[in-house]
């Protein structure tokens, strides 16, 4: 991805003006921007990044990615709280994706607690994976 690039979280901003910065360690200002960027670290591997913004608390030792998603779109459905001068907040999100069984869609609604200048992602209050039924085969016409 350049630099130009639009950022893989659905602004419409260039990647280097929108999760760049925060993939390479700068603070989030927002709980919606954090949680953009960790979509963007989703998409494009950047495990370091989920790591490091994963609630202490709650946090695993390592993580491994499935191979084979592609992550295809994100849409926030809505916040509560979060802002720049909140220390916690809700971000409900919808993030579409393909792996080997096909699409799906996980629907989430995730907390955040921020500690000082950085916001942390914690346990979600609802993730539901919806798969969607494959199409059915064409027919043929005779």
């Amino acid at each position: 991805m350049t630099e130009t690039d639009r950022c893989p979280c659905g602004s419409r901003e260039p990647f280097a003006a929108c999760c760049g910065p925060l993939l390479d360690g700068a603070p989030a200002p927002t709980a919606e921007r954090l949680m953009r960027s960790r979509y963007t670290a989703f998409a494009l591997g950047r495990t370091a990044h989920l790591l490091r913004t994963w609630d202490p608390a709650t946090r695993p030792a390592s993580l491994e990615l499935e191979p084979g998603v592609v992550w295809r779109g994100l849409r926030v459905v809505d916040t509560w709280a979060g802002g720049p001068d909140d220390d916690a907040g809700v971000v409900e999100f919808r993030a579409a994706y393909r792996d080997a069984d096909g699409a799906a869609l996980l629907a989430e609604r995730s907390r955040f607690v921020r500690r000082g200048n950085d916001w942390y992602v914690g346990p979600a209050e609802v993730s539901v994976a919806v798969r969607r039924a494959p199409a059915p085969p064409p027919r043929s016409r005779r």
